[in-house]
C-alpha cells in the first residue's frame, strides 16, 4: 500500500521536528536534525537553514509494516501558503501539528479550510506538551470550537505496546478502544449506535467503521506529545499505520497530477508528479497541458495538448534521489523530459487543471542595476515563476519594469536571497502595492467586430455579475448554425488565455459570467487571430456598458489582548475600515474576530505588539476579495487611461469599399452585421 502523508502547521508549531522524528524511527534517516541546529533533513536549502523556517515543500520516504509512505513537509508561514496549497491536493492524509502552548492559530485555520476544500482526511497532533504553558485540554476545546466538533482525542495510554522499538512496531496489531472512543464512533454511525445500546459491541466492526469515518472526513482523531522530546511519536506511527489506507489501481491508463517544478544543480527542469492511476515507464510518451476552463459546474481543457517523452524517473528522499524505470499509482516521483508542465496540470488521462485558492494580494517592482539586461533579468524571474506560478511575473511595457506578485514581505526577502544564490544577481524590490480587481454590478451585452481588409470575425457576449470570489465562468449558447464548434471553442480559449483588464484601474476582472450568444465568421477571410480581436473587443465593450466596481483583498483577523486594550482595538478596527463580531471574554483576556481590508490591516500587527507590549496577538487570514473601501481614492491614484491601454480596446473595426475604419464602443452596435434585439 502506498500513502502520501502531508505535515502542515502554523509556523513554529514544531512541524519539521515532528517529521524528523518520524523519518528517524522508520530508519529513513540515521540522525535526527533540528531546525535550531540548522541540520534538519527536510529543511535542506540554505535559506531555510539560515531563517529556521520551511520555505519549500520537500518530501521524505519510509517503509512501515509493508506500506510505502511519502511524507511531505510543507511551509508553515503564511507568505508561502501557495507552496503549501500545491502540495495539499496530492495528499492521501494530512497531519496538522498544533502547538500545545499557542493552540489553534490564524494559519491553522487557513490550513484547515484548504484541507476541507480538497477533502483530505485529517489527523491532529498536539505538540510541545512538555513546554511550560502547554494545555492539552484547552487546545482540544479550541479544535472543537474553531475547526471541527467531530474531533476526538486519543490518549497514548490507550495504545498497546506503545514503547516498542521500530521492529516491534511492524508487528503492531491493535490499540485499545476505551469507553469514550467507543461512544464517539457510535454517535457517528446509526447502525453502531443501535448495536451499542443493545450491548452488541464488536471491536473489529468499530475499528473498521472508525477507519472509514476518518477516510470520509467525518471524524478527526487527535493525538499528543512532544516531537522535540520524542514523546508520543512511536505511538502516533502505530496509529497512523492502523487507521489509514489507500486503494490505488495500477491496471488502468496512466494519470497523474503535477504538484511541483524544480531545477536541479545542472539546471535541468524536474517535474514532480503524483501517480493517481496506472503505471509510467522511462521513455514513455505522456500528454499534458490544456487551458483550465471554469464552465458552469464542470471543468474542461480546450487548448492543444503537449506530448513529450519521459527521459528519467526519480524517487526523492530529501535532496537525494534514486533513478527507477517504472512508477505506479500512489507513487510520488519526479521526471525529466517534460519542458512546459506547471503545478496543477493533469498528466496522461487526467485532463483537468487545478485552480488554486491561495492567491497573492500584493505586487512589487523588481529593482536592479540599470547596467543589467532587463530581458535577462526577466528570464531569471520567469524561471522562478515556473517553480512558483503564483509569482505571476509580468513585464510592464509602459513603465519598462518587472513586477512580481507576492503574499508578503517575508516572501520578498526570500526572493531576494534566492535570486542572488541562483543567478548571482543582486536585486531589491519596491514598496508592496495592493493587487486590486474589478467586476460589474449589472448585466450587459458586449459586441466586438474585427474586419480590416481580408479579415473577419464578430462576437456577441453577455456579461453578468457573479458572487464574490467566483472567478470567470463561461457558458455557450451559440447555435452551430451561427458558428462552427471550432470557432466557438476558439472564442472560449481566448476568454481564458489571459487575464483581462477592467476599465477603472486596469486591474484584472473577476466574478463575471460570460455567455457566448452568437458570432459570425467568413468562409474566405476569417483567419488566425481574428476571433481573438473580436472577443477582446466584445468583452471590453460589455465592460464599457456596465456599472463597474473595484474590489480589494480582505483579511479575517483574530486579535487577542488583555481587557484594558479592548477600547483601543475596537477604535482601531473602525479606523481601518474593518468590522468585528461580538467580543469573546476569556478571564482577563478578550478575543476579537473580524474582517478588514489587506491594505489597512497588513501592518497592524506591529501596532498591536507595540501598544500591548508584546502580550497581544493578531492572526491574519486571507479571506478573498470584496468591495474596495476607498474606491475613488484608488482610482484617482492609479490614473488609468482606458483609452490608452495598448493591449485592449473597445473600438471595433469595420470595412467599407476595401478600407478599414474604426467605430467606438458607443456607436459600434449600430454597425454590427448580426441582427439583435436592442
Amino acid at each position: 500500500m502506498k500513502k502520501t502523508i502531508g505535515i502542515l502547521a502554523h509556523v513554529d508549531a514544531g512541524k519539521t521536528t515532528f517529521s524528523e522524528q518520524v523519518l528517524y524511527h522508520t530508519k529513513s534517516i540515521t540522525n535526527r536534525g533540528r531546525v535550531d541546529h540548522k541540520d534538519s533533513f527536510l529543511d535542506s536549502h540554505n535559506i531555510e537553514k539560515e531563517r529556521g523556517i520551511t520555505v519549500f515543500s520537500d518530501q521524505g520516504t519510509f517503509e512501515l509494516n509493508g506500506s510505502t509512505y511519502y511524507l511531505i513537509d510543507t511551509p508553515g508561514h503564511i507568505d508561502f501558503s501557495t507552496e503549501m496549497e500545491r502540495s495539499i491536493e496530492i495528499m492521501d492524509y494530512a497531519i496538522i501539528i498544533i502547538s500545545g502552548v499557542e493552540g489553534v492559530q490564524g494559519h491553522t485555520k487557513t490550513v484547515w479550510n484548504l484541507l476541507r476544500k480538497y477533502k483530505i482526511p485529517t489527523i491532529f497532533f498536539i505538540n510541545k506538551l512538555d513546554r511550560t504553558g502547554a494545555d492539552k485540554d484547552r487546545v482540544i476545546r479550541e479544535i472543537k470550537r474553531d475547526l471541527s466538533s467531530d474531533a476526538c482525542y486519543i490518549d497514548n495510554n490507550f495504545i498497546y505496546d506503545s514503547k516498542k522499538e521500530i521492529d516491534d512496531i511492524n508487528k503492531f496489531d491493535e490499540f485499545n478502544l476505551n469507553e469514550y472512543l467507543i461512544e464517539f464512533i457510535s454517535e457517528h454511525n446509526d447502525g453502531l449506535l443501535e448495536k451499542y445500546i443493545e450491548g452488541n459491541y464488536d471491536y473489529d466492526l468499530w475499528i473498521k467503521t472508525f477507519i472509514s469515518l476518518i477516510k470520509e472526513n467525518k471524524v478527526f482523531p487527535c493525538f499528543g506529545g512532544s516531537a522535540l522530546q520524542d514523546d508520543g511519536i512511536i505511538e502516533f506511527l502505530n496509529i497512523i499505520d492502523k487507521l489509514t489506507y489507500t486503494e490505488y489501481k495500477s491496471n488502468e491508463k496512466f494519470s497523474g497530477r503535477v504538484y511541483k517544478i524544480r531545477h536541479d544543480e545542472n539546471g535541468n527542469r524536474v517535474t514532480f508528479i503524483k501517480a493517481l492511476k496506472g503505471k509510467l515507464k522511462v521513455r514513455e510518451e505522456v500528454s499534458y497541458g490544456g487551458q483550465f476552463v471554469k464552465e458552469l459546474d464542470h471543468v474542461q481543457n480546450n487548448s492543444n495538448e503537449i506530448t513529450e517523452k519521459i527521459s528519467s524517473i526519480r524517487i526523492y528522499n530529501g535532496k537525494k534521489f534514486k533513478a527507477v524505470d517504472v512508477v505506479e499509482a500512489g507513487d510520488l516521483f519526479a521526471v525529466t523530459g517534460i519542458s512546459k508542465a506547471v503545478a496543477g496540470d493533469g498528466i496522461g488521462d487526467l485532463k483537468e487543471k487545478t485552480q488554486y485558492e491561495m492567491t497573492p494580494t500584493l505586487i512589487s517592482k523588481v529593482i536592479f542595476d540599470k547596467n543589467c539586461n532587463a530581458r535577462e533579468v526577466l528570464r531569471y524571474f520567469k524561471v522562478l515563476e515556473s517553480e512558483d506560478p503564483s509569482l505571476n511575473v509580468t513585464w510592464n511595457e509602459i513603465f519598462q519594469e518587472i513586477d512580481v506578485h507576492v503574499m508578503g514581505k517575508i516572501q520578498l526577502e526570500v526572493l531576494k536571497e534566492l535570486v542572488k544564490e541562483r543567478f548571482s544577481l543582486i536585486v531589491d524590490f519596491g514598496k508592496c502595492q495592493i493587487i486590486y480587481k474589478e467586476t460589474i454590478a449589472e448585466a450587459s451585452i458586449g459586441r466586438g467586430h474585427f474586419e480590416p481588409l481580408r479579415h473577419y470575425a464578430e462576437v456577441h457576449l453577455k456579461l453578468e455579475p457573479l458572487p464574490r470570489n467566483s472567478g470567470i465562468v463561461f457558458e455557450n449558447k451559440c447555435h452551430d448554425d451561427d458558428l462552427t464548434q471550432g470557432n466557438q471553442n476558439l472564442i472560449r480559449t481566448h476568454i481564458f488565455e489571459r487575464e483581462h483588464h477592467g476599465i477603472l484601474t486596469g486591474s484584472s476582472i473577476t466574478d463575471i459570467k460570460l455567455t457566448l450568444l452568437t458570432g459570425r465568421a467568413h468562409n474566405k477571410h476569417t483567419c488566425g487571430g481574428d476571433f481573438r480581436e473580436a472577443t477582446f473587443r466584445a468583452l471590453r465593450q460589455g465592460l464599457e456598458k456596465a456599472y463597474n466596481i473595484l474590489l480589494e483583498p480582505y483579511y479575517k483577523f483574530v486579535i487577542g489582548a488583555s481587557n484594558e486594550h479592548v477600547g483601543r482595538i475596537l477604535a482601531d478596527i473602525q479606523k481601518l475600515s474593518g468590522t468585528f463580531e461580538p467580543i469573546e471574554m476569556l478571564e482577563n483576556k478578550v478575543i476579537i474576530n473580524g474582517r478588514g481590508p489587506v491594505s489597512t490591516f497588513m501592518d497592524y500587527s506591529m501596532e498591536v505588539i507595540a501598544f500591548t507590549r508584546g502580550k497581544g496577538s493578531i492572526n491574519l487570514i486571507y479571506d478573498g476579495y470584496d468591495l474596495c473601501h476607498n474606491s475613488e481614492e484608488v482610482i484617482e491614484t492609479k490614473a488609468y487611461n482606458k483609452n490608452a491601454d495598448i493591449e485592449y480596446t473597445s473600438t471595433s473595426v469595420f470595412c467599407s469599399h476595401g478600407q478599414g475604419y474604426l467605430v467606438t464602443w458607443d456607436r459600434a452596435d449600430e454597425e454590427m452585421h448580426i441582427e439583435f434585439d436592442a
